[in-house]
């Protein structure tokens, strides 16, 4: 299992921060009509809310004020559990993918945190360390291009960055040939409120998952 090492400036921008690594062999497919009627009924929920509420939502709130401790403006650089949550609000449609990512994002709606999810398989490396990014480091983000990850938080493998709270990378990102996952579940305001179980079932109901390992971090 890999393990992460967690900077001491994300501890001074996040005091209360905890994570859980989660690592598992999945058997990939399109998103099942049962997995998308729970993603439906959790947009559904989050549509209720005021737009100015989203951004209030604990977890979304203390990552956003990570970012602004950091010197980013959240804002300009959404959490990416509060951009999935205003596209509810909005009415506008969710995507449907692979069941490993609509399941990953069906936690983010359920919970707030903004979760990283990679293909194990492509990261390079048995350590990823959990820092801040630099101006100007290259990071491709998926579906964005290159993205300013400039003092972002940033999980970074041995070859560079692979994940940031706004988007994760093109270089590890989930495809339907993936069979190792990699989750990182990122707790900002360091709640301990069911993520993993809820991970844990689904992965198991429709991806397939065996072999879960997981460990916590705080």
């Amino acid at each position: 299992m890999k393990t992460v090492v967690i900077t001491d400036e994300i501890r001074r921008a996040a005091p209360h921060f905890r994570m859980v690594l989660i690592e598992a062999a999945v058997t990939d497919g399109p998103t099942p009509d049962a997995l998308w009627a729970e993603i439906e009924a959790a947009a559904a929920e989050v549509a209720l809310l005021p737009m100015e509420a989203v951004n209030k939502r604990p977890a979304i709130a203390a990552t956003r004020a990570a970012y602004k401790a950091l010197g980013k403006e959240p804002n300009r650089y959404r959490p990416s559990a509060e951009a999935l949550c205003r596209r509810c609000v909005k009415g506008v449609g969710l995507y449907r993918s692979l069941a490993i990512i609509d399941l990953i994002n069906l936690v983010s709606l359920r919970t707030g945190h903004s979760i990283g999810a990679f293909d194990a398989d492509r990261i390079e490396g048995d350590t990823l360390t959990l820092g801040v990014g630099r101006p100007g480091e290259p990071y491709e983000a998926i579906g964005r291009g290159q993205l300013n990850i400039g003092h972002l938080p940033v999980y970074r493998d041995a070859a560079g960055g692979i994940g940031t709270p706004t988007s994760d990378n093109d270089r590890t990102k989930l495809t339907a040939e993936t069979t190792r996952l990699l989750v990182t579940l990122n707790m900002y305001d360091g709640a301990d409120d069911g993520s993993l179980d809820l991970t844990v079932r689904l992965l198991r109901q429709y991806a397939g998952a065996t072999d879960i390992q997981y460990h916590e971090y705080n």
